[in-house]
């Protein structure tokens, strides 16, 4: 995937809700390669903090893959934390981390994942 796929890609999963806050493409190490951020508001972590993230998403994609002939390809995954609510994607040895506004129901959180599946697919 390159530099232009990277931002295309968060360009793209941006138009998809108002409720998205952050979407970045992380590679295997923990870089971030292309981000978008809603304007409107300010990060939840400062940047230390936000690098610590992404380097625990690039060892869990490690750990993850692991376990991929056994149970098969990460397709996606969906957390609910207290303050926020975040979907991380597989594409290749990348992971597209989104933030989500908390107070989102369920039906729009399945909305933005299947809305963000075709965008995946098309660049995995």
């Amino acid at each position: 995937m390159t530099e232009n796929e990277d931002y295309e890609i968060a360009d793209l999963i941006s138009k998809i809700s108002p409720y998205i806050r952050f979407i970045g493409v992380i590679s295997k190490t923990g870089e971030l390669l292309s981000y978008f951020r809603r304007e409107d508001l300010a990060p939840l972590l400062d940047q230390k903090r936000t690098q610590y993230q992404f380097a625990q998403i690039a060892i869990k994609t490690e750990l993850e893959e692991q376990f991929d002939d056994q149970l098969g390809d990460t397709e996606f995954v969906w957390e609910e934390r207290t303050k926020v609510q975040t979907i991380a994607f597989a594409i290749s040895s990348k992971r597209i981390w989104i933030t989500i506004d908390k107070n989102v129901i369920r039906s729009e959180m399945l909305r933005i994942i299947d809305s963000c599946l075709p965008i995946v697919k098309r660049y995995s």
